[in-house]
């Protein structure tokens, strides 16, 4: 599939834009509808390698009473690509049988095993019990930067990440082990859920890949 990269011919507008070859409106402006001129072109969109493995540490993901449906579904795309075996979905968490959680994760929920829990507490328990060592994402004073935690990460390791406005369940806090930020140099005081589970995903998967030798 040829990618093109066209330009407005309205010398008012001249926007500069990139599509499909073949679109059904043609070679037309998006924004006035006037003629546009094909300045470039090339076969497909850029690829990145894949990996043969996911490596370690075997990270799974709690969601813990997450509201948005958006939200998740990103965090599942995410997680798919980060080699993630496992998420956990709890309370008011939105499941991918919402159509909105399969439209954002476009797909990455046939490939990532998934189960749903009501009581996220519980499954967090029955996970520390199995061996897991379960971080949450958040703030307080038990809190410690991401990016300054040990070489050595704790494996399998959970993490798990909390509701949009409330945060992560108190007793599931109790439970986990060890507590992580992201600091932010901004004014707000923390990042979308989705953006901050991403984050952190690539970090603990592949942040230590070049200090470890790869």
């Amino acid at each position: 599939m040829m990618i093109e990269t066209l330009k407005c011919k309205n010398p008012e507008c001249g926007l500069r834009f990139s599509q499909l070859a073949g679109e059904s409106r043609g070679r037309r402006c998006p924004r006035c509808r006037s003629d546009a001129s094909l300045v470039a072109s090339r076969p497909s969109a850029y690829e990145v390698p894949r990996l043969e493995e996911a490596g370690k540490p075997t990270l799974e993901i709690v969601l813990d009473n997450l509201r948005s449906a958006w939200n998740v579904g990103s965090i599942f795309r995410t997680a798919n690509g980060a080699g993630v075996r496992k998420i956990h979905l709890c309370g008011i968490t939105p499941t991918p049988e919402d159509m909105a959680v399969r439209k954002t994760s476009l797909g990455a929920e046939k490939n990532i095993p998934w189960q749903y829990y009501s009581d996220g507490y519980e499954n967090c328990v029955t996970l520390q019990k199995q061996g897991y060592h379960l971080w949450a994402l958040e703030g307080g004073e038990r809190a410690s930067s991401l990016f300054e935690t040990s070489q050595n990460l704790p494996d399998p390791l959970v993490l798990v990440l909390g509701n949009e406005l409330t945060g992560i369940d108190a007793g599931i806090m109790d439970v986990c082990e060890n507590v992580v930020f992201l600091p932010m140099l901004g004014d707000k005081k923390s990042l979308n859920v989705a953006i901050a589970g991403s984050i952190a995903m690539y970090w603990l998967k592949f942040g230590r890949v070049g200090s470890e030798g790869g």
